[in-house]
């Protein structure tokens, strides 16, 4: 008990003399602050790309493809293999038959609002069932586009991010100029980082015969999924494979969230070098400052472990400062910022939103305190170390 009071008291007048060291301490909070916003804020970019990606996935839909296809770019379903597809059990029946649609996937250059950098823009050609295959898409400007006719409609998230696709304009893309006659938005999800049209109009346009690249099923429930893939991995005319909607998307961002993830470890580790120095730099003037004082308290019978333990509890007072006002700005500049960014297992842009989340935060909170341990135990060993009688003597 004695130990743990010598302890409290040591810790609570470091702390309370902390503003005579105002300008020292600024530069360790600061430094801290400025690692903990680049980290929080690269790491939110994994994390809201990989929020859209899998937000757009559900277990109750199915997606077929060619079999040994990673994307839909590298898949081909001629028009007799999707109507097998489309006949298969466990598909939920709509009002004109099976809620399924065959579709397209291709790539138009446009540029960024922000940079004018040219970007790969998936323009997605679907069947009538199509939009019955996507949870919550709704037009929410214009109208939806006529089958049949150079019609399209653009997603709010491309809208918001490129060039050229307002509700009226005109759309180059193929053989085809097609009119934007609206806009939709789809929850959040992927599908509004693309331009839809009709599946059979873009064959045409991009001289595809009858050919498609996938079909979309909504099920009769996700327990119809065994039964839907069975029928059709078993059937000898097709040579396709079956994933889950939610199991494609996910195995979609794994590859540039893991990449987005290392570098913001990365460069919040390089950083972090920096800070930690200038948190030894701060802690050392702190203990130099206070020589006196801590053999003084070293002389009244206080132990060295009081010692360490009040340099190392000012460190982490300093480094919980600077994370909390990391953590603060970083959601306040970054939360919601939208942006767009390449899926490389695609090679078109998808747009999403900068999410930081309150794990993002407290990983942040968590790095800062290790940089403020580290910062504060070197000098805190020496202020443990100082011989009493020395220390009394400096000045």
């Amino acid at each position: 008990m004695r130990g743990l009071a010598q302890l409290f008291a040591v810790t609570l007048l470091n702390i309370k003399t902390i503003p005579q060291r105002l300008g020292a301490s600024a530069v360790a909070v600061i430094g801290i602050a400025g690692v903990v916003i680049v980290f929080v804020a690269v790491l939110s970019i994994a994390e809201g790309f990989r929020k859209t990606m899998e937000g757009t996935g559900s277990p109750s839909k199915a997606m077929v493809m060619r079999a040994g296809a990673d994307t839909e770019m590298s898949s081909i379903l001629m028009r007799e293999a999707v109507d097998i597809i489309k006949q298969a059990p466990g598909i939920a029946p709509g009002p004109t038959g099976p809620v399924a649609s065959a579709e397209l996937f291709v790539i138009v250059d446009l540029l960024k609002k922000s940079t004018g950098t040219p970007a790969n823009v998936p323009i997605r050609g679907v069947q009538p069932e199509g939009q019955a295959t996507r949870d919550g898409l709704r037009i929410v400007e214009g109208r939806m586009f006529e089958f049949g006719r150079n019609e399209v409609i653009v997603g709010r998230a491309a809208q918001g991010q490129f060039t050229g696709l307002e509700v009226g304009s005109r759309l180059q893309a193929g053989q085809n100029a097609w009119q934007i006659v609206g806009a939709f938005e789809a929850e959040g999800s992927v599908a509004e980082s693309e331009i839809w049209v009709d599946a059979s109009v873009l064959q045409s346009a991009y001289r595809r015969g009858s050919s498609y690249q996938s079909v979309m099923a909504r099920l009769e429930s996700p327990e119809a999924f065994d039964a839907f893939k069975n029928a059709l991995t078993s059937d000898p005319r097709l040579d396709v494979q079956v994933l889950r909607e939610s199991d494609y998307y996910t195995e979609q961002s794994t590859m540039l969230t893991n990449l987005i993830t290392t570098i913001g470890y990365l460069i919040a580790f390089l950083m972090g070098i920096g800070a930690v120095f200038g948190a030894i730099n701060t802690m050392y003037n702190a203990v130099a400052s206070r020589t006196r004082e801590i053999a003084t308290l070293r002389a009244l019978g206080f132990g060295s472990l009081p010692v360490v333990a009040s340099v190392i509890g000012e460190a982490l007072t300093l480094a919980a400062t600077g994370g909390l006002i990391g953590g603060v700005i970083a959601y306040l500049v970054f939360n919601g910022y939208q942006t767009a960014t390449m899926n490389f297992q695609t090679f078109s842009q998808v747009a999403f939103s900068f999410t930081v989340t309150p794990g993002l935060l407290a990983q942040g909170l968590i790095f800062a305190l290790v940089m403020g341990f580290i910062g504060g135990l070197f000098p805190a060993l020496r202020a443990a170390r100082l011989p009493i009688v020395t220390a009394l003597r400096e000045l």
